[in-house]
């Protein structure tokens, strides 16, 4: 009777995501971690190559690392750990910030033989899911993304401006609104339409800071209130998140991808502020980018 592999009963059982390459890429191993994080089953990729774009690892600046940055083809090609920072593409279309560690693997002779690749979410992400938890249980989410609701948000508002004119805090608020939603719901159906906001919805809660507050603003409308940032941070901000979410998408059941994209504008608390004087910065800004070809940040 064979024994049990103790060291894969381990793998098995760790949170995080594991898997395993040869050589070539080839992926030989995937475990129950990577596949809650990823979406993606053992079945559904076990045997075909990393490269084919699995998981579509993305930098911060939304570089495509699967054909040129991979860490795993680095560590193979140099027998050299890695570790960094990456955006993997859940099955359901959201952008999941992970932190990506790339080992190598060798033979009796020293020789690389493949790599493994450990992956888990990373602060932003988990704090993020925890900030989901203490919203729903204080009934200050939205139910449908699931990230915070406007009522929670425009007290959340109202309190940090408060900061800025007493104590000179700085503060940045992002008004996102969804490309051509209209048209999503009209050619593809509400549930479609519903399934685009909870996938843009993570992908922005993933791609903020930890100490950020995404919203639903309304409708297909979403804010993110930044405190403690200045105007040049906040746009570098604004455009992680723009094309974070222009890096996700929606695989329909016919088998195609509905791209999404979101336009924006930004605007920076001063002292002289209302919370109704710098919405009205930041929808004039986002006016402008959804005026300019949309899937763009504007300053407000």
């Amino acid at each position: 009777m064979q024994q049990p592999d103790p060291y894969k009963s381990i793998l098995e059982a760790l949170r995080d995501g594991v898997y395993v390459v040869d050589r070539n890429r080839l992926i030989t191993y995937w475990n129950p971690g990577a596949a809650a994080l990823s979406g993606y089953t053992a079945e559904e990729v076990v045997g075909r190559f990393c490269f084919d774009n699995i998981l579509q690892h993305v930098d911060a600046g939304g570089n495509n690392l699967c054909r040129n940055g991979c860490p795993l083809a680095a560590t193979i090609a140099d027998g050299q750990p890695r570790e960094v920072e990456v955006y993997l593409r859940h099955r359901d279309g959201q952008r999941v910030a992970v932190k990506v560690r790339a080992m190598p693997l060798r033979d009796g002779s020293g020789r690389v033989t493949g790599a493994v690749e450990v992956f888990s979410e990373n602060e932003s992400a988990l704090a993020a899911r925890r900030r989901q938890v203490d919203l729903e249980r204080a009934a200050l989410s939205d139910p449908l993304t699931l990230v915070a609701n406007r009522r929670f948000a425009e007290g959340t508002l109202a309190s940090n401006l408060g900061e800025v004119k007493r104590l000179g805090w700085r503060l940045g608020i992002i008004l996102a609104d969804v490309d051509l939603f209209k048209e999503v719901n009209d050619t593809y159906g509400h549930v479609t339409g519903d399934r685009a906001l909870r996938t843009i919805a993570a992908t922005m809660a993933g791609a903020v800071r930890i100490y950020d507050l995404v919203a639903r603003w309304g409708g297909e409308e979403f804010m993110v209130i930044c405190p403690g940032i200045d105007a040049s941070d906040l746009l570098r901000l604004a455009n992680r998140v723009r094309t974070l979410v222009s890096r996700s998408g929606l695989r329909l059941d016919d088998g195609q991808s509905l791209s999404l994209s979101i336009s924006i504008g930004t605007a920076v608390a001063t002292e002289d502020d209302t919370v109704e004087s710098l919405l009205a910065r930041a929808d004039a800004a986002l006016y402008r980018s959804k005026a300019e070809g949309r899937n763009r940040v504007t300053m407000g």
